[in-house]
């Protein structure tokens, strides 16, 4: 029997953030070693199960995890591409032709997410939340239906909805009013977002003097310093079976995020549709399951993760080149494996060794 996403994460990552092994997506490698103690919260939120651990004094971290935790459920109600939030107000606007005038915090997040689509040739297309709900993955419980006629997604892919698309001008009373040239955009930020609560969350803890953290939102984890003087040692999920395939440790400030097509998917009539949408085809994406990247900067590396997964098997270093990405693993449907020069040394496989593994 297969485990839900969220007894899967709270039998991994609970005890893994205590331990210093932790599930990227993955179950976790066991330790017997002793740590200094760490400041621990769970929560739900984002659609996830989400993890915060902090080195140091206790109360202090406490108090810090307090904040990150308010933060992050504020984070959530404004950026719901669904669900009643600043960002699905600003959906409405586009919809009907209209300019809105968003929050700083609102403006910053689309800049960056337009910034990332450019690099990635809009491979990660945040403007395709129109076509993400014609698939029926803007929903909490996914309908067992067809998927949509070919005619209603040749539509939307002839109109080419792209965060180039959005106007972002900042009026002379400092405020900042969105709109779009294009009335088909509309704003899904499920790709980028919870890399930015990320970072946001590692800079809360630095700025309170905690800098041995982790954060890990679902799978989407990034680090700061060491765990007990040595580094996070961080487990890959196999993304083809509950198991870990490959183990990387990790210190300083690094993020660690996967995309991956094997969690979250619709059923018809014996064929799986993964959540992620390729926007040339405007078809989920298939050739590959699931691309790991590291990177200093958690919401670039959440957004370079979608578009590598996007690119295919052939073309995904191409496009980890153009972001400037350097750490890449990448499984394919077959699960044969693909990695940058810069990231093999990194990782180590767990249990058998990939029948095919490819270093670029």
């Amino acid at each position: 029997m297969s485990m839900s996403r969220r007894n899967f994460l709270k039998t991994t990552l609970g005890v893994g953030i205590g331990a210093g092994m932790l599930g990227l997506g993955a179950s976790l490698l066991p330790t017997t070693a002793a740590h200094a103690a760490l400041t621990t919260r769970e929560m739900y939120v984002f659609g996830t199960l989400v993890n915060l651990g902090a080195e140091g004094d206790t109360a202090q971290a406490q108090q810090a995890l307090n904040t990150i935790e308010q933060r992050f459920l504020l984070m959530n109600r404004d950026w719901h591409a669904w669900k009643a939030g600043e960002l699905s107000t600003l959906n409405s606007a586009l919809a009907e032709g209209r300019s809105m005038a968003v929050s700083d915090d609102l403006a910053s997040l689309l800049r960056g997410a337009r910034d990332a689509a450019q690099a990635s040739g809009d491979l990660f297309n945040p403007a395709l939340g129109k076509l993400i709900a014609l698939w029926d993955f803007q929903s909490d419980v996914q309908q067992r239906s067809a998927p949509p006629a070919a005619e209603e997604i040749a539509a939307l892919c002839a109109s080419a909805p792209r965060m180039s698309d959005l106007r972002i001008e900042i009026q002379a009373d400092g405020c900042y009013m969105v709109s779009s040239r294009n009335p088909d955009v509309r704003i899904d930020l499920g790709g980028y977002a919870k890399g930015v609560a990320l970072d946001w969350a590692l800079d809360h803890l630095a700025a309170e003097d905690l800098h041995n953290a982790v954060v890990n939102l679902g799978g989407n984890l990034a680090i700061a310093g060491q765990r007990d003087g040595r580094p996070w040692h961080i487990g890959v999920r196999h993304p083809q079976g509950e198991g870990v395939i490959a183990a990387i440790d990790a210190q300083g400030r690094e993020a660690v995020v996967t995309s991956g097509t094997y969690e979250r998917y619709r059923e018809w009539d014996g064929q799986r549709y993964p959540h992620i949408i390729d926007p040339r085809s405007g078809r989920p994406a298939t050739h590959v399951v699931s691309a790991t990247v590291i990177h200093a900067d958690a919401a670039w590396a959440d957004a370079a993760a979608t578009a590598l997964v996007v690119a295919g098997t052939q073309d995904w270093p191409e496009i980890a080149a153009r972001m400037g990405i350097t750490q890449v693993m990448v499984i394919d449907a077959e699960g044969g494996v693909g990695m940058t020069a810069v990231m093999a040394p990194r990782v180590s496989f767990v249990g058998a060794r990939p029948a095919r593994v490819e270093v670029v």
